[in-house]
């Protein structure tokens, strides 16, 4: 996938950051709840129980203290677009990862603990302008942080779904942007104006090659609500599988945007 060419739309720094806190508060919560035998449950996440599910939240977050340890970048190299063509390739290290980090600690509260003070911590030293090395190259803090929250959301989905009643509730500014980033990374994946993709209330692209629609009612839309678009976007529900339970709506030929999906492996 080559750089993202259109400019990211911006977000809120202080409001990504409360996003941020809230949701890996919100698992935290959660988290305490759990059971030997609910921690062992399997995930949805190839090969990984509960446990390392939980331990892969709180690596996600500590993802921001181990960008902060390396000398800063002297530009910019990236933009907050580009992050979600480039997680696919650490799938193996990041399992590894994972995998040692619920072996090291048992007591997953403590841990967590932990990663919340060191991260609360972290952003009141840090301004948001810094730049951090990320694996897709140089972002600013506040550009990292969009995308934690990307990880937070998609794994307190993944969270709920191994373990039915937790209900682990997603913070709506944690919500909004991670529909707006992979809302805007099917625009850069298909660029076009030919499909208007609707996620309300937070996100609508144009994307897909093909005559690009200029007023009226578009001939082709798709539009769902935000946590099936997250869960489409991400690969955790088939196009085909959403559209047949009516959990999204796609009228016009250019409408079929199943095989543009996932847009974050």
């Amino acid at each position: 996938m080559p750089p993202a060419r259109k400019r990211p739309r911006s977000y809120d720094p202080a409001r990504t950051r409360a996003a941020v806190l809230g949701q890996f508060g919100a698992v935290r919560d959660a988290v305490r709840r759990l059971d030997g035998e609910q921690l062992a449950r399997p995930t949805r996440l190839d090969g990984w129980t509960v446990r390392e599910l939980v331990a892969h939240i709180g690596m996600a977050v500590t993802a921001v203290h181990r960008a902060v340890a390396l000398p800063a970048p002297a530009a910019a190299d990236a933009v907050l677009l580009d992050w979600p063509f480039a997680t696919a390739a650490n799938s193996a290290a990041i399992d590894a990862f994972t995998r040692d980090l619920a072996a090291e600690h048992p007591d997953l509260d403590a841990y967590l603990a932990d990663v919340d003070a060191s991260l609360r911590d972290l952003l009141a030293e840090q301004r948001g302008t810094r730049l951090l090395r990320t694996n897709v190259g140089a972002l600013s803090l506040d550009d990292y942080l969009v995308t934690r929250a990307v990880e937070l959301v998609v794994h307190t989905d993944d969270l709920n779904a191994a373990v039915p009643g937790l209900d682990v509730p997603l913070d709506r500014q944690a919500l909004a942007a991670t529909t707006r980033l992979l809302a805007d990374a099917l625009a850069v994946k298909a660029p076009g104006g030919s499909t208007e993709v609707r996620v309300p209330p937070y996100a609508v692209v144009q994307c897909v090659e093909g005559p690009r629609h200029t007023r009226g009612t578009p001939p082709n839309v798709v539009e769902t609500d935000p946590l099936t678009w997250v869960r489409l976007a991400t690969g955790r529900l088939a196009w085909r599988e959403a559209l047949d339970a009516a959990m999204v709506s796609a009228s016009g030929e250019r409408a079929d945007i199943g095989a543009l999906l996932p847009v974050l492996t």
